[in-house]
Formats: C-alpha cells, structure tokens, sequence
C-alpha cells in the first residue's frame, strides 16, 4: 500500500510529471538552498530526492528574503523531450505590494544542466506552465492585489509564452475573478476537449481545499464543478478534496494539488496536508488564535482519482466519492514497476567529498570557502560567520524533521577563544524561532555550553552555562511529541559516552507554522551550525551528524 504523506516534513506545492515509466515530483523550499526539491519514483510508492535544478547563484539568489519567502510553488512539465520548471521567487510578503518575481529554467535531462533562468511575468506567486496540443504555452498564475479594498478576492490570469523569443507575448487575461472565492496554485491540463483549471482554494491552513474548473477554451469562460451548491456554506469553495469539515482525520490542511495519468490509464493526485500536534496557540496569539500547531510542516500526500461525467473526482476503495483525505492508505497503483526503497539517510559520519543531498542551507550556498569535507578526512568542518538572525550569511546546514517521534546527535570539535563564538545542535523553524544547544566562551568559566530558546525574537537561556573541558562533546535532541529534552556529553577514556541532560524539558510547539510571527510556509529542522560573530572566522570540525525517526 502506499502510505501517506508520501514525501515526510517540509515539502509543500508538489507538482507532478510522468515521463515514460518516471515519476517526478517538485516542490517549494522557500529561504532554504538550493532551490526546488525533486523527487523521483518508478511506482509512486518509493521516493528518492535527486539533484536541485536551482543550484547556482546565477539562477538563484536568496540573501535578504524573509522567513517563509523565496523559492514558492515550482511547476514541472515536460514537453517534446525538455523540461520546463517554473517558480517564483516572492522577495517581499509582510506588506501591502508583494514582490513576486516568476521565472523559466529548461533542460534536457531531469539531472542537469538547468539553464539559467528566463524572466516571466511578475502578476503574482504560483505560475504554472501549460503545454496545448497545436505547441502554444501558457503561463496561468494567480494576481496579487495590494488596493483596499481587494477589487476581487481572487483573480487567475493566463498570458502565452514564446519558447523561440524566451519572453511573455500578448496580453494577461483575467481568467477567473470571484469576489468570495479565492483561488491560487493553478494548474492547466487538457482531457477529452476539455481544459481543466486545477486550483488550491482558501489559503494553506485547516480550511485548505482544492477547486476545479473546465472550459472548452484555454482562455475560458471556465465553470466551475460544484456538487451538490446547496450544502456548502456561502463563501466557502467547491472544493473537490478538503479537510476542512474532518478535524479529526491525521491529515490537515489538504489542498494545492496537481494529477497525473499513468500508463495503465488510472488517475492519480498529488496534494499537500500536514500533521497536526496536540498544542494550540493561545488565545491571546498575536497570529491564529487557538489554531492547532503543525510541527513538520506541510508534507506532500497522492490521492487516487476517477472521472464522472468528464469532471475528476477523489476516489476511495469503497468506489464513492468523498471530499476529505482518507485514510493512511491507499490502492496500489496498476501497470507501474515496483522500485526498491530507498534507505532512509540517518547517520552521516562525512566520509564522502560532498554533502548529502538532504541537507539544505539558509539562502547561500555553503561552498568551500565556508565548509570543507576535505580538510580533515571523515570530520565536516564549518567556518563560523554572521549570527542565527542573519538572512545574509550564515554557516548553518540542516534536515527535516519526519517524526514527532525522533533523535538527533553529533559529535563535534570546537575551542572557542570569546563568547561571540559558537557552535552546535539547533532545532529550527525560521531565523526568529529555535532552540539552540552550544558551545561558547565565558570570560570567568571558559569553554562552557548553554540551552538557547529564540521565540518570535524573544531570547531566554534555559539553562546555566556549565564549564566544559577541552577536547570532543556530543550533543543531543530526544523529541516526544512536542517535548524536546536536549543531553550533552563528554568522552571518557574508554570513549563511551555517558549524556547528561541540561535544562528541563521544553514545549517545542512554537516550532510551528502557526506560532511564527512571520514565517508560516516551511517547517522544523535540524542542522549543525557555527557563528562567529567576530569576523575571525573560527572553525568547528563535526565528526558525525545523525537525524533519525524511532
């Protein structure tokens, strides 16, 4: 059976291609780099991540993007032997005129070269390109209105695109334009004469659903599918799966979809849902009072669909249809080739010459001249620079968080000389919200290590500085629930490790896309890290890093 969510932690948007026998889904990774998430798969069972398209600085540069901004909702098509990836880079949010910057990267082959990328439009986030049968592309995207008041509540605008000029051509066409409705995420696919208009409704939280719309002309008019008008609340979508009246099922906020067809002919849907803690916010919250907390983020679940009378519908094994996530499973797909699962990556002890392919960094590439596998064979050594709230350059890597169920642990040389020099174990969701176990300096103990909590900007140390000896230290996270407990340990001779617990145990819920005062689209990660906020540059050597689900 295939278990949901497919695609474990942070990986929201999804967008998905067949190409023959492959599978390829993308999806958002917003300040963190590089840019685009792929995944492949034979049997859209077993998934493993493959190279990012957006991998150089010439096609991506993130310094200065906010929390939760750059890189959002990639579109991945394929047609007559190339691949297009489309994506915005929204460069300012937190205000009334967003920056939404679209662009186009091509290549041959789904590893690499990705060219460098073409500008689009600049109407608003989500772009989607879609391939017609005579060879005209189109870009559908939704648009951003920054008047007051909105004229609409959600528009969608269509605008042909020249692959043989490389630029837009031709005026934006509104469409879709609702005055309740507000749609985004568009994606175009064609079937049976009709052109489909798939679409993510009522923004990314528990009211989350995704809508669809048909027309007999790409440029529309496009009608939208609503079964049964009478029992939906006024205002709400028509959306075709939601979670929104089904607080109880193990998958929220489901929604931002996009299909693919198989081979044998069945219909599948990829979708993002996320799940939920057992804390909320408060009721004095300055965001989303009393909203229930979603530690990993949201994930990427599939779902199997059917058509009636040429409209898709979500299908499950009872043959009827229903408009939440079902359960934890679902059919087997027909007339795919089974794939071997990937391992799951854990301990990494960096024997390799280059990083893992799971572990991103914040808005810069951590290149040589930041971090070396070379230097000293089988340690990974980090250069410290700016502090945990830069968006500029910091030396930070990390990996996300699977499981309310999990571990983390690394081993780690570090001397620092003044306390503006540190290293260690962070448990992250943005730079304004993490838990941060480290080593530093104090002027009366020497090398010494604290607990650090930063919540929306709020530092507290939840533990006293205990002085520490020269020489290796583990350091731990044990996460039980929300519950994080965080140990230390110093080798003794026999070099077995003996962790002793240092502060008490913390509510780590705020590591939420909910609590966050800014941020609300990514997720909790774990990472290493080193700043050095002297400018010196002081180095800290990582002997192993492990990240696993119990």
């Amino acid at each position: 059976m295939i278990k949901n969510p497919i695609l474990r932690g942070f990986h929201p948007d999804p967008s998905i291609i067949r190409v023959e026998d492959d599978y390829y889904i993308a999806t958002s990774t917003f300040e963190w780099w590089p840019g685009v998430r792929i995944h492949h798969s034979t049997d859209l069972k077993n998934w493993e991540l493959i190279e990012y398209p957006l991998n150089r600085v010439s096609q991506l540069d993130l310094r200065g993007v906010g929390p939760s901004q750059g890189v959002w909702a990639p579109c991945l098509t394929y047609d007559k032997g190339k691949f297009y990836l489309v994506y915005t880079i929204v460069r300012s949010f937190y205000c009334n005129m967003y920056d939404t910057e679209n662009f186009l990267v091509t290549a041959d082959d789904i590893h690499g070269p990705w060219s460098e990328p073409v500008a689009l439009n600049n109407f608003g986030f989500d772009p989607s390109l879609f391939h017609d049968d005579d060879g005209r592309k189109y870009l559908v995207s939704m648009v951003t209105d920054h008047r007051v008041p909105k004229k609409y509540a959600g528009r969608i605008v269509l605008q042909e695109y020249d692959p043989v000029e490389k630029c837009m051509t031709g005026k934006a066409r509104d469409i879709y334009a609702a005055e309740n409705i507000f749609l985004e995420g568009p994606h175009i696919f064609k079937r049976h004469g009709y052109y489909y208009l798939f679409c993510a409704d009522t923004g990314t939280g528990e009211l989350h659903g995704q809508s669809v719309l048909r027309a007999k002309n790409v440029m529309g008019p496009y009608e939208m599918k609503m079964d049964k008008p009478e029992k939906w609340k006024a205002g709400e979508a028509f959306s075709v799966l939601t979670s929104r009246n089904f607080p109880d099922i193990p998958l929220q906020k489901a929604g931002h979809g996009d299909t693919v067809e198989t081979k044998a002919g069945d219909w599948y849907m990829v979708h993002l849902c996320s799940r939920a803690s057992d804390k909320r916010n408060p009721e004095t919250a300055e965001r989303f009072k009393g909203a229930r907390r979603y530690m990993p983020g949201r994930e990427t679940a599939i779902q199997r669909m059917v058509w009636e009378k040429d409209w898709p519908c979500v299908y499950d094994e009872t043959k009827g249809r229903i408009t939440s996530v079902p359960a934890e499973e679902i059919r087997e797909p027909k007339g795919v080739k089974a794939m071997k699962p990937t391992e799951p990556f854990e301990r990494d002890d960096f024997d390799d010459e280059v990083l893992n392919l799971d572990y991103q960094s914040l808005r810069v590439p951590m290149d040589d001249r930041h971090i070396s596998l070379k230097q000293r064979p089988g340690w990974l050594r980090m250069y410290g620079r700016s502090g945990l709230s830069s968006q500029f350059s910091q030396s930070l890597i990390a990996r996300r968080m699977t499981s309310y169920r999990m571990s983390a642990e690394c081993r780690m040389e570090f001397e620092p000389e003044v306390f503006k020099q540190m290293a260690g174990l962070i448990f992250l969701y943005d730079t304004e919200n993490y838990l941060y176990l480290h080593v530093t300096h104090d002027e009366d103990m020497g090398k010494c290590i604290t607990l650090l909590k930063y919540e929306n900007k709020r530092a507290e140390y939840l533990s006293d500085s205990i002085p520490l000896k020269e020489g290796a230290i583990a350091l731990k996270l044990e996460l039980e629930g929300t519950e994080a407990r965080f140990y230390y340990a110093l080798e003794k001779e026999n070099s077995v490790l003996e962790f002793k617990r240092i502060g008490n145990s913390i509510d780590s819920s705020f590591l939420s896309d909910e609590a966050c005062n800014q941020g609300w689209f990514t997720g909790a990660m774990i990472g290493i890290c080193v700043q050095d906020l002297t400018g010196s540059g002081k180095s800290a050597d990582f002997d192993y890093f492990e990240v696993k689900d119990k």
